[in-house]
């Protein structure tokens, strides 16, 4: 059961970094008291796990404006030189699975720093690949190792806190998580202009290391040992089978990965609907990309900031999958012609709405899943971002079933997926049982 949805933020050891000055009542010759202590903590793991999230869509996405010139580079058809998204995508959805279970039994550190050092050479790897097969297969292991800092980061997070607090740093994490993907592109965009793609891994393997030294520095263990678990791989899955018998586990697991599957729809199909049907220019899909960007790091931390603490987490989470169905319904009706030929601007406010409400989708989802999960914390992160991944893997390649024409199949699984969240959100969940059980 959860418990009471304070911060335990002031339980981890930090180092001793000198006196803070200018305390009220507290000469500045002397150390800082628990709460100057709790607030420094705070932040330093604040920044930390914020690095973790961003890395992989960083490894995803600077490598992005570098695609025709490693099709060019390495001689590979375009279609081979796809795979080595697919791989570093597919070692991400895979690696939780084997590093969240490691993480309950040994403690969040240690795997954690493995994966860093595996992450970093397989990256300093790909800077010197010189074939397209060999760089496939680095990018695989980039991504496996890569896992450990999404699927550790959530599960420190529910080491640390609980509650309503939980769900707070759940939305500050998506301000740092949710920039990192509007900003890759531009970094490596940049890269290009001083060197060629292969600069771009070495500048993520630069990060790598440096990350690698935070966590090392500070980043202290979250998992006591009596917490953890000792048995070997059939433990682990028996635990996650436990965890997915375990209905409203599920049930929020299943509606966060489809309303993260909507979100894949929208990356994977705005720059064809935006620039090819609605002719607008690259810098204009930028911009909307921003906005859109914006608008979900915004709404997250009305979540974080506002929302949690006045709104129960399944009043606000039932809104949001309300607000994202009836978003799609709209893209849906305007891009099948039912109100004619709207143009870019309507299209584009529904996608902002929609990408908006995903602000309070995706941070309670993963909030209320974890709450159930204090015995696992890691397998149960793990099933989270594995299912996120997954589903999200199957839904982007159907929105260009129909055709380069039309924009209705971006549409229809966007919708179909809000639907089927909230359906899951309702049917499994149930939260009024929950809400009802309070005292």
């Amino acid at each position: 059961m959860p418990e009471s949805g304070v911060s335990r933020a002031q339980q981890i050891p930090t180092p001793d970094t000198g006196a803070e000055a200018g305390l009220p009542g507290r000469p500045a010759h002397l150390p800082p008291g628990p709460a100057a202590t709790a607030r420094r903590t705070g932040l330093l793991v604040t920044l930390v796990l914020g690095g973790l999230t961003a890395l992989p869509p960083l490894s995803m996405d600077m490598y992005l404006p570098a695609l025709p010139a490693v099709t060019d580079a390495l001689h590979a058809p375009a279609t081979t030189v796809q795979l080595t998204l697919t791989a570093c995508l597919t070692g991400m959805a895979l690696g939780q699975v084997v590093v969240g279970p490691m993480s309950d039994r040994w403690g969040r550190r240690r795997p954690l720093l493995l994966g860093m050092i595996v992450y970093v050479l397989a990256t300093a790897i790909c800077v010197f690949a010189p074939t397209a097969e060999l760089l496939i297969g680095f990018r695989l292991v980039q991504g496996l190792a890569g896992a450990a800092g999404i699927v550790i980061a959530r599960a420190v997070v529910r080491d640390m806190y609980d509650g309503v607090e939980m769900a707070r740093f759940f939305s500050t994490l998506m301000l740092i998580s949710g920039v990192a993907p509007v900003i890759a592109p531009v970094i490596g965009g940049q890269v290009l202009r001083l060197t060629d793609w292969r600069g771009i891994f070495a500048v993520l393997t630069v990060v790598g290391i440096l990350l690698t030294l935070v966590v090392w520095k500070w980043l202290h263990e979250t998992l006591p040992p009596e917490e953890r678990h000792t048995g070997g791989i059939g433990d682990a899955l028996r635990t996650m089978r436990g965890l997915l018998a375990d209905r409203v586990f599920s049930g929020y697991m299943i509606a966060g990965s489809l309303a993260f599957a909507a979100l894949f729809a929208y990356v994977a199909a705005s720059p064809f609907v935006v620039q090819e049907i609605y002719g607008a220019s690259p810098q204009t899909f930028s911009l909307l990309f921003g906005i859109n960007s914006v608008g979900l790091i915004a709404v997250g931390q009305i979540n974080g900031k506002i929302l949690v603490g006045r709104v129960s987490l399944a009043k606000a989470l039932g809104f949001g999958l309300a607000v994202i169905v009836l978003a799609a319904t709209a893209l849906l009706l305007m891009t099948s012609g039912v109100f004619g030929d709207v143009g870019l601007v309507p299209v584009a406010t529904g996608l902002f709405v929609l990408m908006s409400a995903m602000g309070l989708a995706m941070p309670n989802t993963n909030t209320q899943a974890l709450m159930r999960t204090k015995h696992a914390a890691g397998s149960a992160s793990a099933l989270l971002g594995t299912s996120q991944f997954l589903i999200g893997a199957v839904a982007s390649p159907l929105v260009g079933i129909a055709g380069e024409a039309t924009a209705v199949p971006m549409a229809v699984v966007q919708l179909v997926c809000a639907v089927g969240a909230l359906v899951c959100f309702l049917g499994l969940c149930r939260p009024w049982q929950q809400m009802a059980a309070r005292p």
